[in-house]
């Protein structure tokens, strides 16, 4: 018998608020992130905009020794983490240590370690880089990190599938506390690639927005739409067991019920043009939680405001959903902060959570003219108020991985 699993902790840190209430708040009131690149100098860069996050002090989260021993994507991880085990209520002193486990990913780890160490060995030589360069730098020292900050001796891994990899984490998660690995986990991704190297890459793909407009940079499922805007932050949720979290009283925002994977075995960049091996992400995610099309209100969309994404994930929806399709409430949260990479599934599941405990649904904002293909609804203008019983969340990486979410409104 699988065991049944609820969310019940919730940590952000995002370009529009550094934890979950002041994110979501920013995200009722339609508020963008996006704005010009201030962490380098962008003078030689086409692209212009980042979607950063502000005011952020690791010294807050931990003390400052283990703050200098991690670099930005492990510390916005230690930070949400700890936000959710806080709202969690879970008192570790209770708890067995061995089944309280972590699993967070980052799609890239920390670029500026490698920048800042190359440009050290080419001016100085290789006896001056810094002696903590591996463990800041490798992407699996986020979820090493939160284990060593929260004292989580359980199922410690990271799972990295570019921009699938937070959706994953969850994923994986909610299997290992289903078959008993574990009865408390926290899942999610985190990001900080905002460097001259990410910029380049990207831009170099022709993958990012060129426009200097916030407003109107990151505008998924538009006919003008360009690019995506670069990202960072994170999104970690508290998975746990229902009968412990029951047992001891803890409040449920939700329960997970369904996750489907697959792969496009298509292209290293381009999702399938079809859109099936997304539609069979979703189908599987339904088939998991043993429900139909037609009982999705909402999906919180990749939606990525690059042309391939939003038109072939618009034919993965209708391949998944058929006339269905045309009922749902869509939208994509990545047009007020930019696309989080790793870390993106994670902060859309906070919204899905939210969307589903206030029964709000955000507008896709900067969105005005859809593509003619994408005639979906997008949630375009303004927010919709609606009682949500069943939302999904729907990530896509490059190489192909696909990963889906299915949460429902609990009912014991």
């Amino acid at each position: 018998m699988k065991r049944r699993v609820v969310i019940t902790g919730l940590g952000a840190v995002t370009p529009i608020g550094n934890n979950v209430n002041e994110f979501w708040n920013s995200i009722k009131a339609g508020k963008v992130g996006i704005g010009p690149n201030t962490k380098m100098d962008t003078t030689d860069y086409k692209v212009k905009l980042a979607a950063e996050v502000k005011n952020f002090d690791a010294k807050e989260y931990m003390d400052p020794k283990s703050a200098k021993r991690m670099d930005e994507f492990s510390q916005y991880a230690v930070a949400a983490a700890k936000e959710a085990l806080a709202d969690s209520g879970i008192d570790m002193e209770k708890e067995n240590p061995f089944k309280a486990g972590v699993i967070i990913g980052s799609g890239i780890g920390s670029l500026s370690q490698m920048e800042t160490s190359h440009k050290k060995i080419l001016e100085k030589g290789p006896s001056k880089v810094n002696p903590l360069l591996v463990p800041m730098m490798i992407s699996n020292m986020a979820a090493g990190n939160v284990s060593i900050q929260l004292g989580f001796r359980g199922k410690c891994t990271n799972v990295v599938t570019a921009c699938a990899s937070g959706t994953n984490c969850i994923g994986d998660a909610f299997r290992a506390i289903q078959y008993g690995d574990c009865d408390f986990i926290v899942a999610g991704g985190t990001e900080s690639s905002i460097t001259p190297i990410g910029i380049a890459g990207f831009q170099a793909l022709t993958a990012l927005s060129t426009s200097e407009d916030p407003l109107r940079a990151s505008i998924p499922f538009d006919k003008d739409r360009n690019g995506f805007v670069l990202g960072e932050g994170a999104g970690v949720v508290m998975l746990e067991e229902l009968e412990h979290a029951k047992n001891r009283g803890a409040k449920i925002y939700g329960e997970l019920v369904g996750y489907g994977v697959s792969a496009d075995a298509y292209h290293i960049t381009s999702p399938i043009e079809d859109g099936s091996g997304a539609a069979y992400a979703m189908e599987m995610a339904m088939a998991d939680a043993g429900v139909k099309p037609e009982e999705i209100d909402y999906i919180n969309a990749h939606g990525t405001s690059t042309h391939h994404n939003d038109l072939f994930e618009t034919r993965a929806i209708k391949n998944a959903f058929g006339e269905s399709a045309y009922k749902l409430l869509i939208n994509s949260t990545k047009s007020m902060i930019g696309h989080l990479l790793g870390a993106a599934g994670g902060v859309e599941f906070v919204v899905c959570v939210k969307s589903i405990e206030e029964g709000f649904i955000h507008q896709t904002v900067g969105t005005t003219v859809t593509d003619e293909e994408c005639d979906l609804n997008y949630v375009i203008g303004k927010p919709v108020n609606k009682d949500i019983k069943y939302a999904m969340s729907n990530s896509l990486g490059f190489g192909g991985h696909n990963a889906t979410l299915l949460m429902k409104k609990y009912e014991d």
